[in-house]
């Protein structure tokens, strides 16, 4: 079973691609650098067909303008996280 990321490094994750908007007139072409790099370290983060649209999805936020304040790392732990805690495990008992 794959490890999942924390929640601190998809915040983080999140982060950097506002930092980009820090320096002035750097925004969109920081954007430009920075969105193949995500999408790449999105699909390792999350592995599979989630890791490989989420990526996708994560290159259109970060390179589209004014969509960088969607946290898409964020959101994807979440979503990984929720399908965990809805998923019934059985428990074997020993009498």
């Amino acid at each position: 079973m794959k490890k999942q990321p924390s929640l601190i490094f998809c915040i983080l994750m999140d982060f950097m691609g506002y930092v980009t908007y820090a320096i002035p007139f750097f925004g969109e072409f920081g954007d430009v650098l920075w969105a193949p790099i995500s999408s790449m370290i999105f699909m390792q983060t999350f592995g599979g067909w989630k890791g490989a649209l989420g990526g996708f999805g994560n290159f259109l936020e970060e390179i589209l303008p004014g969509t960088d304040f969607i946290p898409s790392f964020t959101i994807m732990w979440f979503i990984q996280n929720m399908q965990k805690k809805n998923t019934v495990t059985a428990v074997k008992t020993v009498r």
